[in-house]
């Protein structure tokens, strides 16, 4: 009996211990500024879009939602690898026996009695896993969380992509508003100018009508530029999770620097990709599923065993040597029939793998396709960017010449304005092809999943 009593105590203890060793298997370090690449901001050299996008790691709202969720499926793990565990449970009763009736066992008579019952067991049970059906029910499990958090990093790449490009459209717009402002003034300068030669007679009423009305689209787009500035203004603010937020610090248009992109990207660079990387996992999470699905027709074998301390009248005798009980035994049990449920069930798993299949390849060659239009579209917009610059310094170079001109007296005041309000219309290319470029850049670190496609390796080109 001491023997036993010795043995159930060790049990109990590896129990406990089994479970403490699992608890700390999924304690990690914190991985979400690994999310967030602040190694790869810093490739554009600046220290305002560096700070900003620590900020959006502290306090930006999606991305704790995005963390809860996936500590929430570390506990779903936690308690799917508890249901491999045995059980172990107390449940106390204490009750009062009144038979009013004679009770009788052959030729033996128990007249009426009274009797208080006291009843202090242990009762545990496991469900032998033979077949690992349970562990391939955690393993399921265990991929759903890594499902969850290849969503979790996929809206760290998603929103700080999105911060980048707000920051970057930023900047665009206070450049543009400036520009525009300059664009203005000198138009107005040109109505006036045209006006005086109306009264003069020296113009027609249609080329002073031209003027004002060019004058009232250039005011027309600064408003909008103002609109634009302060609604993505309005939107980083949320992004940054911060209500407090009087000023947005960011750099100067002409501090900007560009990135260099490859001229070829390595097929390989999609594997890193947080919707790609969900596929497969999702593939591996319904073949656990299926073999689940089929092991669930084979039969099962419970063991179960009680001890504890039946003591009845006395409760100070409870401990006494004498009333410590115990049992123990193996439950087999197999369903004979279930109206063809565990059937169909292991049928639409394998319709769901099948499905799972169709959906990796699709997703594959969806994110061939968005790699292979982000680096074109980067590609593009650098040229335009340098065609703009080519274009700005050949405006340059004729506001030059047409300065010269004016103070040699072959050319009027007016031409001249004009020549200058051709190099600001240039200037406005120039800055929404810089900027173009910069996003397309950030769109083609979103393509490759998150990572610096410069340090990629060239294997085979796309």
């Amino acid at each position: 009996m001491k023997n036993f009593k010795l043995l159930f105590l060790a049990l109990l203890i590896l129990l406990c211990s089994i479970s403490t060793v699992y608890s700390k298997d999924l304690q990690k370090e914190d991985y979400r500024l690994n999310y967030v690449n602040i190694d790869w901001w810093k490739q554009y050299n600046d220290e305002n879009l560096v700070n900003i996008m620590i900020k959006v790691y502290e306090n930006n709202q999606d991305l704790k939602i995005a963390t809860i969720k996936s500590k929430q499926a570390d506990q779903a793990v936690k308690e799917a690898f508890a249901n491999e565990l045995p059980y172990l449970g107390f449940s106390g009763n204490i009750g009062r026996e009144m038979p009013s009736a004679t009770t009788r066992f052959g030729n033996l008579v128990i007249p009426d009695y009274s009797q208080t019952r006291f009843l202090l067991p242990l009762t545990m049970t496991y469900e032998v896993d033979i077949w690992g059906e349970n562990r391939l029910k955690t393993k399921s499990i265990e991929k759903q969380r890594d499902i969850i958090k290849q969503s979790e990093r996929a809206s760290y790449i998603t929103l700080t992509s999105e911060v980048a490009s707000n920051y970057f459209n930023l900047i665009k717009l206070d450049k543009l508003i400036k520009n525009q402002e300059k664009l203005v003034n000198l138009q107005k300068k040109i109505t006036e100018m045209q006006d005086i030669k109306y009264k003069n007679g020296l113009c027609s009423t249609i080329e002073v009508l031209a003027e004002k009305q060019a004058l009232t689209v250039f005011e027309e787009e600064l408003n909008d530029y103002k609109n634009k500035q302060d609604t993505i203004y309005n939107q980083l603010i949320v992004l940054l999770g911060e209500r407090n937020t009087k000023d947005i610090i960011r750099n100067s248009y002409e501090q900007l620097s560009l990135p260099n992109i490859p001229d070829s990207i390595s097929a390989d660079a999609i594997s890193q990709r947080p919707d790609l990387i969900k596929a497969e996992d999702y593939i591996k999470k319904i073949g656990y599923d299926v073999r689940v699905a089929r092991k669930s027709f084979l039969p099962k074998f419970t063991i179960y065993g009680q001890a504890g301390f039946n003591a009845y009248n006395n409760f100070s005798h409870i401990f006494d040597s004498h009333t410590f009980l115990a049992n123990v035994g193996i439950l087999p049990s197999i369903d004979l029939f279930t109206g063809g449920a565990k059937l169909a069930h292991l049928r639409y798993n394998k319709l769901e793998y099948q499905k799972a299949s169709e959906l990796y390849e699709k997703v594959l060659l969806t994110s061939i396709q968005e790699l292979n239009d982000s680096l074109t579209t980067a590609k593009i917009s650098k040229k335009n960017y340098d065609k703009a610059v080519e274009r700005i310094s050949i405006e340059k170079e004729k506001f030059a010449l047409s300065e010269k001109s004016l103070n040699i007296g072959s050319k009027s005041y007016l031409e001249h304005l004009k020549a200058e309000e051709n190099v600001i219309l240039s200037e406005r290319a120039e800055i929404s092809n810089k900027i173009n470029y910069l996003i397309s850049t950030i769109n083609l670190y979103k393509a490759v999943g998150g990572t610096d496609y410069n340090k990629i390796q060239v294997n085979e080109n796309i």
